[in-house]
């Protein structure tokens, strides 16, 4: 009879980190400065240098209330993302935050481009 008993070996497990709480921190980090280059790459067409230059051919102004909807929609889901414990939910929110921060984008391109 064996005395010692070998120990059972280890199952391998793949844990799959979940990274869904970093990539949306870290798409709302990147959302000011990517609001402040589409600005910058806005400001080298003639369009909007004349605009700013001479005030030839300026439009009426941003529609502020597209905007402003898709940053509020990004903002919430992105506390959603955060605080969310399952992580069905906080995919959910990531893919609705990426989108609203890319309408909000698009706002500000198409609208001065």
């Amino acid at each position: 009879m064996n005395a010692t008993a070998r120990p059972a070996t280890p199952l391998v497990q793949t844990v799959r980190k979940d990274r869904t709480r970093f990539w949306s921190g870290l798409s709302a980090a990147l959302f000011v400065p990517a609001v402040l280059a589409a600005v910058i790459l806005l400001l080298s067409s003639v369009r909007v240098s004349g605009c700013v230059t001479y005030g030839v051919e300026c439009a009426r102004g941003l529609p502020g209330w597209l905007f402003v909807w898709g940053a509020g929609v990004a903002v919430v889901a992105l506390v959603v993302a955060l605080a969310a414990p399952a992580l069905r939910v906080r995919q959910a929110a990531l893919a609705a935050q990426l989108l609203a921060e890319c309408t909000a984008l698009l706002v500000i391109l198409s609208h001065y481009a």
